[in-house]
């Protein structure tokens, strides 16, 4: 019995004892601080959008007249040329008003010819009266009804000719319906939307019913929509490439052509259409894909570059109401000057044989994730970064209990 307690004793003696070894061994391996190295990149500055995908050049085919659709010879996604015929109207009332009309202007060509007639007799009869009346061998009364004669022979005349310049005119018109029955692409394309079927009737009384879109497919525009934050940051000709959910690895870049002046209001957010073209030989793009797009601000190339985190951010400070302004104007300085690239003060924490020491920078462009370091320090080098905030608690509840305990181990490093 007594040998069995000792036996127990002497296990949790071992026990505390490994315990106790095993947790300052933890602590000496657990890291202290997160560096990074000191390295040559590119900082880019740039805007995110989303953006839509439309083709460049489309035309909505219509008809003029009204009438059955009688055939359409095109589907979607079919190759067409300009000038190829590509659906008709049914021609036959058309066909009709033609043939009622040239018969109108025979009727009346014929009746002119027959007042022409007329016409040439009473002048006869004019110029014969003129001539007996000369000799007293007419009266008077016979020659003024012999001109008056003349006159309603000349208006008969002109009347039958303007009826036949009318009839021309709507001849004109019902031979153009007639055209228009036959409908033709007006450009080299792609059908890339039907909105009509064969054998609907097309009623074009207020406006031209569409009946399909052909569209050029080998130059696409993208409209990104760019928050009202951002859009005083982009200019005509401002660099931009973009990616699909289809290909995301594949970049397609262009220049902005266009800002849109007016905006859209989706959920209470302001936002600008901005546009840019790019070419899609292999015809991968098609309209109304999504595209995820990158407006290229500003670019420093071959820039030493640290993590953006790495900056000692200023502390602000409640105590003195001059003193927190200042602080927060400096802050926001820095942030415009990161913005555009002027160069500005800052300040890292640098690494070197273990001990940790900060220094004054001058820091260049700033984008979201780097920072572009002009002077202060050198390739190679490590910069301490500051720890996650989920850490935190864990480290500072460490470092209370190696102080309470009073072990020894790895010299303790200041952290921020």
């Amino acid at each position: 019995m007594k040998r069995g307690k000792l036996l127990l004793v002497v296990g949790a003696l071992a026990l505390a004892g490994g315990l106790a070894w095993w947790q300052p061994w933890r602590a000496d391996e657990a890291p202290a601080y997160e560096t990074a190295r000191v390295e040559r990149g590119t900082v880019q500055l740039t805007v995110n959008a989303l953006g839509t995908l439309l083709p460049l050049q489309f035309v909505d085919v219509g008809t003029q007249v009204t009438g059955q659709l009688r055939r359409l010879g095109v589907e979607i996604g079919q190759t067409v040329k300009k000038g190829q015929l590509i659906a008709e109207i049914d021609p036959t009332l058309f066909e009709s008003r033609v043939n009622q009309t040239s018969a109108a202007i025979n009727n009346l060509r014929a009746q002119s010819s027959d007042r022409t007639a007329q016409l040439t007799l009473a002048r006869q009869r004019v110029e014969r009266n003129r001539s007996l009346m000369r000799s007293d061998a007419v009266s008077r009364e016979d020659l003024e009804a012999s001109e008056a004669t003349l006159q309603q022979a000349e208006a008969g005349v002109a009347s039958i000719e303007a009826q036949i310049r009318q009839q021309s005119s709507l001849l004109v018109a019902d031979r153009a319906n007639l055209r228009y029955t036959q409908i033709f692409a007006p450009m080299t394309g792609t059908v890339v939307s039907v909105t009509a079927r064969q054998g609907q009737t097309l009623v074009a009384a207020q406006q031209a019913p569409v009946i399909l879109r052909v569209a050029d497919l080998s130059v696409m525009s993208v409209q990104a929509q760019v928050s009202e934050a951002d859009i005083s940051k982009i200019r005509v000709g401002t660099s931009a490439f973009f990616n699909t959910l289809g290909l995301p690895d594949r970049r397609w870049t262009g220049k902005v052509r266009q800002i849109l002046p007016t905006p859209e209001v989706v959920n209470n957010v302001v936002l600008y259409n901005v546009l840019f073209d790019v070419e899609n030989p292999d015809g991968v793009l098609l309209p109304q894909m999504s595209a995820q797009v990158t407006f290229k601000l500003k670019q420093v190339d071959d820039a030493l570059t640290i993590p953006a985190r790495a900056v000692i951010k200023p502390e602000r400070s409640g105590k003195g109401k001059g003193n927190g302004k200042g602080k927060q104007g400096g802050g926001g300085d820095a942030k415009r000057a990161g913005a555009d690239g002027a160069p500005r003060p800052g300040k890292v924490k640098v690494v070197k044989d273990g001990v940790i020491s900060e220094r004054e920078v001058t820091l260049g462009l700033e984008s979201r994730n780097q920072v572009q370091v002009i002077a202060g320090l050198a390739e190679g080098e490590e910069v301490v970064l500051p720890r996650p905030k989920s850490g935190d608690g864990a480290d500072k509840g460490r470092g209370k209990g190696d102080k309470g305990g009073g072990s020894g181990g790895k010299p303790k490093l200041p952290m921020y």
